[in-house]
């Protein structure tokens, strides 16, 4: 069993049809495997505030948001806290360093922190944690 650091964009495929990745898939066959998920303590934020908007927007209903939070609720997501010092340090340099939102670079810095690899859909964090040789999930 392995950890890895999960961005919230690769679970949201899952809930939306329109939307598949195959990085989504593998992370699915991860968590079957018994692998732990790694996450800041925004996630569940990020994640909720995602699905609220695409249930606003007619996207998802109202019922499987409320399933996909209960299955979500089941996995094996560890969240991380950091201290502010971390937040107005470590993380302001590598949004500035790789022009990243600053939610994007927290999950870079636990990534580089932590020696996991991180498993994202989202293009600039990618592309942000090739050049700090962070591991990426991969299919």
């Amino acid at each position: 069993m392995s950890r890895f650091v999960l961005d919230a964009s690769v679970v949201l495929t899952w809930c939306f049809p329109d939307e598949n990745a195959a990085t989504a898939q593998r992370v699915a066959g991860m968590f079957k495997q018994g692998d732990t998920a790694v996450a800041p303590s925004f996630w569940p934020h990020e994640v909720l505030n995602a699905l609220l908007v695409g249930e606003k927007r007619k996207r998802i209903s109202k019922e499987l948001v409320r399933s996909f939070l209960d299955d979500l609720a089941t996995l094996p997501i560890v969240l991380e806290q950091f201290p502010a010092g971390v937040i107005l340090g470590r993380i302001q340099r590598l949004s500035r360093e790789h022009g990243l939102t600053a939610y994007d670079a927290a999950y870079l810095d636990l990534a580089l922190d932590s020696g996991l690899p991180l498993a994202t859909l989202d293009e600039d964090l990618a592309r942000a944690s090739k050049k700090a040789r962070v591991r990426l999930v991969q299919t």
